[in-house]
């Protein structure tokens, strides 16, 4: 019996009808991706300019990594953490070295590992700081994204992630993103801090980029009051932003480091917390744990998402692609009064377009895009966020621009 292919329109009534409608996808049914390329289920190419949210930085179905979930998916795929299996332990130690920590907590998802972190940080509060019990409190940026569980939706100012949600988890204060002195003011004054939470680049809120200086110095202030610096890099980690870590272009070692998305190349839920002893100690059996978490697949893919990374000098390609998509941006801003900024750090890059958020400009420009052959999506209404996988050439990244600037004029 032969398989019945269904159509764009099918696959989408399907979607409306059986599945929650937690998501307001661009409408196209993707089917195929190949390097920097997706396919709909007609046929029709397209360059991906959104990269699964930064998770598929090394390209679609890259052979290195797709070889390795086969070769271990054929051998075991999950003991959970009741027995040892022989990748884990490999993985941790390669993990260890890459980013320069002692300890790895390996989970699935990056809303699992932010979570993971806030309980490390909480821990490490009351055993190591010596905050009188449930008095813990950590500071978070407004318009930061870090996940939409119940926890940090709880500090998240998002209304749509938040309304009708509550109540809500307490122990979060919330100042302005790249402010020092808001930072200060809360350590300086409230003893029970324990943790500083952020964004080296706040993605979801629009590729917001700090000032200059913003995160070492945010680093210093966390050391002069004793409280953790940690930095959630999901989306901004694993060359993205033209260094391993955004981190890196300011020199900061956080206290503990958030990775997940890219860190498996998109091809499977790869997610993990990084600390030195000193901090993950506190973490004894029975105090957190996934039955997936550091499973033998997930081990073995994120080994080889890692090497593709290094082997392909992908840092480097981001912020060399980087400079020049926003600098031929940039120029096309100044003739064109529909894009008021171009910014963004290596590959992860937005333009907002002149227009409320509550317009659908931005919305419209995406359908143009995608008839004319790439794929990006909206976020707060009137910023088009661009992240393709790192492995673009310049001549494709000169095609797409090409595209870009040719959608945006014909408005």
């Amino acid at each position: 019996m032969t398989e019945m292919k269904l159509s764009s329109a099918e696959a989408i009534e399907l979607e409306n009808k059986y599945g929650a409608h937690n998501y307001h996808p661009l409408p196209v049914v993707l089917n195929r991706g190949e390097g920097v390329y997706v396919w709909d289920v007609e046929g029709k190419r397209y360059f991906d300019f959104l990269s699964a949210y930064s998770a598929v930085n090394q390209g679609h179905c890259h052979p290195q990594i797709i070889n390795a979930l086969k070769k271990q998916a054929e051998t075991l795929t999950l003991t959970s953490r009741a027995f040892y299996n022989d990748q884990l332990g490999v993985y941790e130690k390669f993990m260890s070295e890459f980013f320069g920590f002692d300890k790895v907590l390996p989970m699935n998802t990056g809303a699992e590992a932010v979570e993971t972190a806030l309980k490390i940080c909480r821990k490490w509060g009351y055993e190591k700081k010596g905050i009188d019990e449930n008095q813990v409190e950590i500071v978070v940026c407004e318009n930061n994204f870090h996940g939409r569980t119940t926890t940090i939706i709880s500090f998240s100012n998002d209304p749509v992630a938040r309304k009708n949600f509550g109540p809500y988890t307490n122990g979060f204060v919330k100042i302005a993103y790249d402010d020092l002195t808001a930072l200060e003011d809360h350590l300086k004054n409230n003893p029970n801090i324990a943790g500083f939470l952020v964004e080296p680049i706040q993605g979801e809120a629009g590729v917001y980029v700090p000032s200059e200086g913003y995160l070492s110095k945010a680093k210093a202030l966390c050391e002069k009051y004793n409280v953790l610096f940690i930095a959630d890099e999901v989306q901004t980690g694993i060359a993205r932003t033209g260094k391993i870590l955004a981190v890196d272009h300011e020199n900061v070692k956080p206290d503990i480091l958030i990775l997940g998305k890219a860190l498996s190349g998109g091809a499977y839920p790869v997610s993990a917390v990084l600390a030195n002893d000193a901090i993950m100690e506190v973490i004894r059996p029975g105090n957190h744990g996934s039955t997936f978490g550091g499973n033998p697949i997930a081990a073995a893919v994120a080994v080889a998402a890692l090497k593709v990374v290094k082997e392909e000098n992908l840092a480097e390609n981001a912020e060399r692609l980087g400079r020049i998509f926003r600098a031929k941006l940039s120029a096309f801003a100044k003739e064109n009064s529909l894009v008021e900024l171009v910014r963004g750090k290596g590959l992860l890059n937005a333009i907002v377009i002149n227009s409320d958020e509550e317009s659908d400009t931005a919305w419209n420009i995406c359908l143009k895009l995608r008839d004319n052959g790439l794929l990006a999506k909206p976020t707060h209404g009137n910023i088009i966020r661009f992240a393709p996988p790192l492995v673009m050439t310049e001549s494709q990244l000169n095609e797409c621009i090409e595209i870009i600037i040719d959608s945006i004029s014909s408005f």
